[in-house]
């Protein structure tokens, strides 16, 4: 029984982690729509956003394989586990889907506050895998572990481009509401949401991976590179 609990709790864990990388990757494509548009010439810019995007996509696939070893699929969790979904609809007022890339791209201060919702997400991110590597139940999972220190390796790479860009153009520090907003997403998530995900025994599984609903085009090809 008690192996039982703690596989659960280890798939529940691994199902958001998939989830939140897909839609990471989801959500830079955004960035980069916006600063190919705005700023074609930021070249050192551009290609840190690229390997973050990259990354992004490399992480959801070891997770994808993590499961596909495992011989069955993530449990079905939605935008209420998304800590980017959240943070930008309570900063933007919309979901990422919906997010109006127009907007951004014809507004500096719109792309600013995009940049330091990414930033934002990635610190916390990172603080967050230092917690989850020290968690005695994660430790006895080898795979995963090792997909969690490689996430934990390129996360740096993944936030400072972002802060040293905002930095060079009076993009500003994140604002008072923003670090409110990713304290209240964060805390919900850790607090509230997993452990109701845990404790609901009618708990589906996914029955398609999430990366077949992605876009064709340019950025996906670029990502898969």
């Amino acid at each position: 029984m008690l192996a039982n609990a703690k596989r659960r709790f280890l798939d529940i864990l691994a199902s958001i982690y998939i989830y939140n990388e897909h839609r990471g990757y989801s959500s830079i494509d955004r960035v980069l729509q916006a600063v190919y548009a705005r700023h074609p010439g930021e070249h050192d810019f551009i290609a840190a956003v690229e390997k973050h995007r990259r990354d992004e996509r490399k992480h959801y696939l070891m997770f994808r394989h993590y499961f596909e070893q495992r011989g069955y699929m993530p449990y079905q969790v939605d935008i209420t586990c998304g800590h980017i979904d959240r943070l930008i609809r309570l900063t933007f007022g919309c979901g990422i889907d919906e997010l109006d890339t127009d907007g951004v791209i014809a507004d500096d201060e719109l792309f600013f506050k995009l940049c330091r919702i990414i930033m934002i997400t990635e610190i916390r991110g990172m603080n967050q895998l230092d917690v989850i590597l020290e968690d005695k139940i994660v430790g006895a999972d080898d795979a995963l572990v090792s997909i969690f220190k490689v996430i934990r390796k390129d996360e740096p790479s993944h936030w400072m481009p972002y802060r040293d860009w905002l930095a060079d153009h009076d993009g500003g520090d994140p604002r008072w509401n923003e670090l409110a907003a990713d304290w209240f997403v964060h805390r919900s998530l850790v607090f509230w949401k997993v452990p109701s995900l845990y404790l609901s025994a009618a708990l589906p599984r996914r029955t398609a991976w999430l990366d077949l609903s992605d876009p064709p085009g340019p950025l996906l090809e670029g990502a898969a590179a």
